[in-house]
């Protein structure tokens, strides 16, 4: 089986870093978040010698912070936005194909209860329509529901009032891994990359960016990166980034819940009308675990840190109670949090934050282009629009011949280099596994899960898990240092892995072991083992602030 499997650690990060001192890059992408990552990876693809730089991690932000979900977008058929959800049901089709281990079908029901303020009629309509706009080509078609289908289907929805529903067909996503695995392709293609590199400012001469002022956050070494074209794919950072003044983006925190499975039952996914206020929620599986979103808060600044709120909280488990009456779900129930800011682009007039719109915007200022806006689900088209800027800059700047677009939707991301999991799956079991680590491996690594396996069965205490009631083995955490550019612990538990999401506790009474077990790969002394777990500490602390603010 072919794998896309290469060394991209902490040492190709130093080596990065010093080859973007050395000489000018065509194109040096500010953002290590999903818009970020596909712009790195077209560009690399189209042949530009290309950088990407993140200050923080890869996925830090809103990319490793979402509802998981790629998505049509049915919810935007309320406010005629039939061109994106045309557009996100096309790039659905193409993440499926191009990344099947991070990238799955999604089953979902809708069910409807009198009084909703989405009729029968509404319902049905818009179902059409979201099949017709993916050309009748979406997973399978949606299927109208009776009362008696959808408690068949979920027995424990509420019966009182329902009247039926839809079960229709979406996909979920791994959203910071298919980060790292765009990040990861686009250095295979040739791309320079690093995390934890701080844009602190740019140089301008006649009035062009010419190039920017990096520091290695992890050193203190600062190095100043000529570039012909800086992309700014900052995301809520974007305002910040710029540096002109303008406001232009418009923010809204998203916050979700995970409680265990069992709780509530579901076997699908729900797609529910909060009776709190209507808006459209979810509430999808993820292994034994469920997790409830999103919100939709406007936020008047960026905040220095986003988590969920208790307000956040409450609001969650009420709506989902709402229409599993007998999970009476209360926030002791919660496993854990996460929130994450949406970058939109600010509107003319006064307009709802749940109606803003999630199309995109591409702005050029000498030597300085910025992507604004934008949903995880187009990623791959908006950095294909991007990249056709950077084109046509390039070929005005020194008269190069514009390179024929990436083939970034038949190429696959790695790890997806095939679609057939079940092979795979008995792949890693013939390493030594059973079949169910065997399956969540895959799930996880695709083609290189047989990697990963192999590290557990060669030295079997990297068989065990990181946390005693979670799934995620040691192995893992070292493969992620090895070939995944982690650098530190939070890296490990929150976004390589999900022990942070997946555990009581966040597993941080395993942090110290997990330390010591990549200590040695990461040249960290006893010092800054303590460090790095009491700054582990300090994001369980975040995450766990609203438990404070309950009344």
């Amino acid at each position: 089986m072919t794998s896309s499997l290469s060394a991209f650690s902490a040492a190709t990060r130093a080596a990065c870093l010093s080859d973007l001192a050395d000489a000018a890059v065509d194109v040096l992408v500010i953002g290590g978040g999903i818009t970020g990552a596909g712009v790195a990876r077209d560009a690399a693809m189209r042949g530009y010698r290309t950088a990407v730089v993140e200050r923080a991690d890869f996925a830090s932000g809103t990319s490793g912070r979402s509802s998981r979900l790629i998505h049509g977008g049915l919810r935007y058929l309320e406010h005629f936005a039939f061109r994106l959800v045309r557009e996100s049901a096309y790039e659905r089709r193409v993440l499926l194909r191009i990344a099947p281990h991070l990238v799955w079908p999604r089953s979902f029901l809708f069910p409807l209860f009198a009084g909703s303020r989405v009729p029968r009629w509404q319902l049905a309509a818009g179902m059409w329509v979201y099949d017709i706009l993916a050309s009748f080509r979406n997973v399978e078609r949606h299927r109208w529901l009776s009362k008696r289908g959808l408690l068949r289907a979920e027995p424990r929805l509420r019966a009182e009032d329902l009247l039926g529903g839809a079960r229709y067909f979406d996909a979920q996503c791994d959203d910071a891994r298919l980060t790292l695995a765009n990040i990861r392709d686009a250095h295979r293609h040739g791309a320079l990359v690093a995390n934890y590199a701080a844009v602190e400012g740019f140089d301008v001469a006649a009035g062009r960016v010419r190039a920017v002022h990096l520091m290695d956050r992890l050193s203190g070494r600062r190095l100043l990166v000529r570039a012909n074209v800086v992309v700014n794919a900052s995301g809520p950072w974007s305002d910040e980034v710029r540096q002109d003044g303008r406001v232009l983006l418009q923010y809204s925190r998203g916050a979700h819940v995970v409680v265990a499975r069992a709780r509530l039952g579901v076997t699908e996914a729900v797609t529910l009308l909060s009776p709190v206020d209507g808006r459209v929620m979810f509430v999808l599986p993820w292994g034994d675990l469920s997790y409830i979103g999103t919100t939709e808060t406007e936020l008047a600044a960026l905040p220095d840190d986003v988590a969920a709120t208790a307000d956040d909280v409450i609001y969650l488990l009420r709506s989902a109670n709402a229409v599993f009456p007998d999970a009476r779900l209360h926030p002791d129930d919660v496993i854990s949090t996460w929130a994450g800011v949406r970058p939109l682009v600010r509107p003319r007039g006064t307009v709802s934050v749940g109606a803003v719109s999630r199309e995109h915007r591409i702005m050029e200022t000498p030597g300085l282009i910025s992507v604004l806006g934008g949903k995880l689900t187009t990623y791959r088209r908006m950095a294909a629009q991007v990249v056709d800027r950077v084109a046509l800059t390039l070929h005005a700047l020194d008269g190069r011949a514009i390179p024929p677009a990436a083939p970034t939707d038949r190429e696959a991301l790695p790890g997806g280099e095939t679609a057939d999991l079940e092979l795979l799956e008995r792949e890693v079991e013939r390493e030594g596994l059973a079949p169910s680590p065997a399956r969540r491996l895959v799930r996880r690594y695709g083609s290189e899960a047989a990697a990963v396996a192999r590290l557990a069965v060669a030295e079997p205490r990297l068989a065990a898990p990181v946390a005693a009631s979670g799934p995620t083995i040691k192995a893992e955490l070292l493969h992620a240092v090895r070939r995944e550019m982690a650098v530190t612990l939070t890296d490990l538990l929150v976004r390589r892995t999900h022990v942070f999401y997946e555990t009581p506790g966040h597993g941080l009474g395993d942090a110290p072991a997990a330390a010591a077990l990549v200590a040695g790969e990461l040249g960290w002394d006893a010092e800054r083992c303590r460090t790095e777990v009491d700054e582990y500490r300090a994001e369980v602390a975040r995450a766990e602030a609203f438990r404070e603010e309950l009344p």
